[in-house]
């Protein structure tokens, strides 16, 4: 048996659209609704194996785009620096001097929008 790679959620959130429908599907029943090669087989009328080929080949193309486009990479990177920036400005909206305070306040409310935009 093989083990779920739980990255393949995050990366179905990016690239999911690129799959065929089928594939999209499948690995959706696999990953986010957990069921079971059997139980999708089931579902899909063809056998457990065949299943098991649809999952490995659509997890294989979901790597493939990640590796060449890195877009669920960079989104994660967006997202640490945007909240990295935001405790730097809550940090800094202490300061006595109010210029700080107004820097700070406005590289709040940019990273607030660039989480709002992910």
């Amino acid at each position: 048996m093989f083990e779920k790679n739980m990255n393949i959620p995050y990366l179905l959130d990016f690239y999911g659209e690129v799959l065929t429908e089928r594939s999209r599907s499948i690995l959706e029943m696999y990953y986010d609704d957990d069921l079971s090669l059997a139980e999708i087989a089931e579902n899909e009328g063809i056998s457990r194996q065949g299943i098991r080929h649809i999952i490995k080949k659509g997890e294989e193309e979901l790597f493939f785009l990640e590796e060449h486009l890195g877009l669920a990479s960079e989104f994660t990177e967006i997202q640490s620096v945007a909240k990295e920036l935001i405790s730097v400005s809550e940090g800094l909206s202490n300061h006595e001097d109010e210029s700080v305070k107004a820097l700070a306040k406005k590289a709040l409310r940019c990273a607030e929008i660039i989480l709002s935009k992910n």
